[in-house]
C-alpha cells in the first residue's frame, strides 16, 4: 500500500552528473558499497561550489527501491547545503517491478529488522566517510519504506542528530529501550493514511514516551500516503495521493528541524 516505485537510472560505478542550482553546482554519483557478499549501490549529491565539510543527510527510498525519487530528494537536500547520500537497502539492480513485488521485497526486510537496521547503518556509514561531510553533524530522512526504515535507525542507536519519517509505517517488532534512541524524531503524517491505523500511531507515541525520545508528531490534514510524491497522482480513494500542500509543509518542517539540530 505504498506509491509505484521509479525505477532506477542506468548502472555505472562512476556515472556522474552536474546540474545548476543557485549556489552553485549540484555534483551527483552512484557509489557501490557492501554487505558481505552483497553489492549495494547509493547515490551521492552535494553542492561542488562549497568548501570544507558540512552537514550530511541519509535519504532512504520507498519500498521501490533506489530511483529517481530518492535521488531528486537528495538533489534538492543538496541544493540547501547538505551532502546527501541516497542508501540501497535492497542491493544492486533490485528494483522491484510492480507494487505487488515491491510488499514482498520490502516485507522481507521489515520482518527481518536486524537486517534492515544494518543495511541503513551501512548506508550512514558512507554518508559520513564522504570528504565533504561533518561525520559530528548527520542526520535521515525516509519516504513510505525509508520513513519505517529510519525510524529503526533511530531505534537501533544510532549517533545520528535527527531522523525525519515522511508517511513511514510506525510499528516495529523491537521498540526503542528507554534511553537508547539519540537522534531527535520528526513524524510527517498524513492525517487521513489508511495504512497507518491509529492503533498503531497511538503504540508509536506510547512507545516513544517511554524511551524518553525527543519527538515531533505532525499529521498533515487532508493527507495519505505517499503525499510527497506527485507520481502517486491524485485519488485519494486508493489511499496514495499527492497533497501539494503538506508535501510543501513538511518540507519546510524538515528544513526547520535540521536548522535546530544540524546548525
Amino acid at each position: 500500500p505504498l506509491m509505484n516505485p521509479t525505477r532506477f537510472l542506468p548502472s555505472m560505478l562512476a556515472l556522474a552528473m552536474l546540474s545548476q542550482t543557485a549556489s552553485g553546482v549540484v555534483k551527483t554519483e552512484l557509489v557501490e558499497y557492501r554487505d558481505g557478499e552483497t553489492v549495494l549501490e547509493g547515490f551521492v549529491a552535494y553542492d561542488d561550489a562549497k568548501s570544507g565539510p558540512r552537514p550530511g543527510v541519509l535519504v532512504v527510498h520507498d519500498w521501490g527501491g533506489l530511483g529517481e525519487y530518492a535521488q531528486h530528494r537528495a538533489k534538492m537536500l543538496a541544493e540547501l547545503g547538505y551532502v546527501a547520500f541516497a542508501a540501497d537497502i535492497y542491493g544492486k539492480g533490485v528494483r522491484p517491478a510492480d507494487p505487488a513485488e515491491s510488499a514482498r521485497v520490502a516485507g522481507g526486510y521489515k520482518a527481518d529488522l536486524p537486517l534492515l537496521r544494518k543495511r541503513v547503518n551501512l548506508g550512514l556509514e558512507q554518508l559520513r566517510k564522504r570528504p565533504e561531510t561533518n561525520p559530528q553533524k548527520v542526520a535521515a530522512i525516509g519516504y513510505c519504506f525509508g520513513g519505517t526504515t529510519v525510524l529503526e535507525l533511530a531505534r537501533s542507536g544510532a549517533d545520528v542528530a535527527g531522523v525525519v519519517s515522511f508517511h513511514g509505517g510506525l510499528g516495529t517488532t523491537l521498540p526503542a529501550a528507554a534511553g537508547a534512541v539519540k537522534a531527535r524524531i520528526l513524524v510527517c503524517h498524513g492525517a487521513d493514511d489508511p495504512f497507518v491505523k491509529p492503533a498503531e500511531q497511538a503504540a508509536f507515541k506510547d512507545e516513544m514516551a517511554k524511551a524518553q525520545v525527543k519527538y515531533q508528531f505532525v499529521a498533515y490534514p487532508d493527507a495519505v500516503h505517499s503525499f510527497t510524491n506527485p507520481k502517486a497522482g491524485d485519488d485519494k480513494s486508493k489511499g496514495n495521493a499527492y497533497n501539494a500542500a503538506a508535501d510543501q509543509q513538511s518540507w519546510d518542517a524538515m528544513r526547520k528541524f535540521f536548522a535546530e539540530i544540524l546548525g
